[in-house]
């Protein structure tokens, strides 16, 4: 995820970090190129472009831009759903280490709230496509079969075993057993909101119908601007091929919010504060540092 202060109005004309520019620049410079051939082509040959007329394209322009506008609108709130679920997991791992300081014996919650941090780093692998395994290795306790297919879930059964113990011999009231069980519940549907997110693309076919109008709308652009501007055309059609590529790319990023792009969200810097919170709970005096931005991205 970009992390960095607003920048002025020059600096931003030339900030890549983060811009979508680099991944769209060889498809907008293929576009800039035919627009100067065709440009080329009509002033060789005048009267083939007579007939050519721009109303359509405006048209066309006006259409894909507001169905553009649809998609990522829907692919941002897939990554502001999926910043919301992670959200969730802090507010109730915090909660399970306020409702747990009634137990008496550290050796008895150790354990607990050390599963709970594994738990945020097997789900954090789960939605990378990683081993949830190795991940969580260093924190749970016992070990489970990397085989499981709901791996991050049956860590959460472990917490869920570990706090029914803890009740039944008397360490746990009923209520405050039944308060853990509901946050633990919660932790369950954040797993499921993330899974959903990164397990349901948006529909292929919308998907695919945008990516050819784009393509068909930049490559036949130049034909209808070629007579009226001239030498002006590859200049206005790098314009519209850059907002429209670029939109377009920025949908793709944004419908996976879990990978390691750089618009990606920050959820390896998420897990550092939920083992920063379990640690410092536990005494632990040397805690991880927090991660920070690398070159404005946050991972």
């Amino acid at each position: 995820m970009i992390v960095r202060p607003k920048v002025n109005q020059f600096a931003i004309l030339f900030t890549l970090k983060g811009s979508i520019a680099k991944r769209i620049a060889l498809r907008t410079l293929m576009v800039t190129l035919l627009a100067s051939a065709i440009v080329l082509m009509e002033m060789l040959h005048p009267s083939n472009f007579t007939k050519v007329n721009a109303t359509p394209f405006t048209l066309l322009g006006l259409s894909l831009s507001i169905f553009m506008s649809f998609r990522n609108n829907a692919c941002y709130d897939r990554w502001y759903e999926a910043r919301k679920a992670w959200g969730d997991v802090l507010v109730h791992i915090r909660s399970v280490i306020r409702e747990t300081q009634v137990i008496r014996e550290s050796a008895q919650r150790k354990p607990l709230l050390l599963n709970l941090c594994g738990f945020a780093h097997s789900l954090n692998a789960r939605l990378r496509r990683e081993s949830e395994a190795a991940a969580s290795r260093a924190w749970i306790t016992p070990q489970h079969d990397a085989q499981v297919p709901d791996y991050s879930g049956r860590i959460l059964q472990q917490v869920g075993q570990q706090c029914s113990d803890l009740q039944q011999s008397g360490e746990l009231s009923e209520w405050r057993y039944m308060l853990l069980a509901n946050h633990l519940t919660s932790l369950t549907q954040a797993q499921a909101v993330c899974e959903r997110i990164k397990n349901t693309p948006l529909p292929f076919p919308y998907t695919l119908l945008l990516h050819r109008t784009i393509y068909l709308f930049c490559i036949l652009l130049p034909f209808a601007m070629a007579e009226p501007l001239g030498w002006l055309t590859p200049l206005f059609t790098a314009i519209v091929s850059y907002t429209f590529f670029g939109l377009d790319a920025i949908a793709d990023e944004l419908e996976d919010p879990f990978g390691r792009d750089e618009n990606d969200l920050a959820t390896d810097s998420l897990v550092r504060t939920i083992e920063r919170d379990v640690l410092s709970e536990l005494g632990v005096a040397d805690l991880p540092a927090m991660l920070l931005p690398v070159d404005y991205v946050l991972s």
